[in-house]
């Protein structure tokens, strides 16, 4: 296994749509395993592969306790979103250090396959749901901080690329 680079915002590639996987092969079951252990080196709850720069749609995503319960998502399609929606407080390993408020869908249906390849049906609500809507916006090019208003955008933008310049983050490539 192999510690990952996270792209960080505002860099452009995190606005690349990703890829549906073609074949859950050995490639795919490595990258996967370097998901996972980059996500918890990070202190992160999830990730989609695109914030690693590999545009395919996997995403990994472990909400228990223990952090020894990974979810992996290959493929993932909303099949439904219920009307009621709200508010959450959201971070991203993709722009380190800023939370915000988005507003999410309560509960959502999704099809996906695990990392077995074996295609599921899951149900969620609550942190899950939010998680779930949250990484699979990565893999269609959007970030959290777009649902924010320009002004605060920019003040993170500018906050990130700060940072980048005095090496406390990863700089762009």
């Amino acid at each position: 296994m192999a510690l990952l680079t996270i792209i960080c915002y505002p860099d452009e590639r995190l606005h690349t749509v990703a890829k549906p996987v073609a074949a859950v092969d050995d490639r795919i079951q490595t990258l996967i395993a370097d998901m996972l252990e980059t996500m918890y080196e990070a202190n992160g709850v999830g990730l989609a592969a695109t914030q690693v720069d590999v545009h395919e749609r996997v995403v990994v995503m472990d909400l228990s306790d223990g952090r020894d319960t990974p979810l992996v998502l290959i493929n993932p399609k909303m099949l439904w979103n219920s009307s009621g929606m709200h508010l959450n407080e959201e971070g991203c390993l993709s722009v380190p250090g800023i939370f915000d408020s988005v507003q999410r869908h309560d509960s959502i249906k999704i099809e996906a396959q695990d990392r077995d390849a074996k295609l599921c049906l899951i149900e969620a609500e609550g942190m899950l749901s939010v998680c779930i809507q949250h990484e699979m916006d990565h893999l269609l090019g959007k970030v959290f901080v777009e649902y924010l208003s320009p002004l605060k955008r920019n003040r993170i933008k500018t906050k990130l690329l700060k940072a980048q310049r005095e090496g406390r983050v990863a700089k762009l490539v």
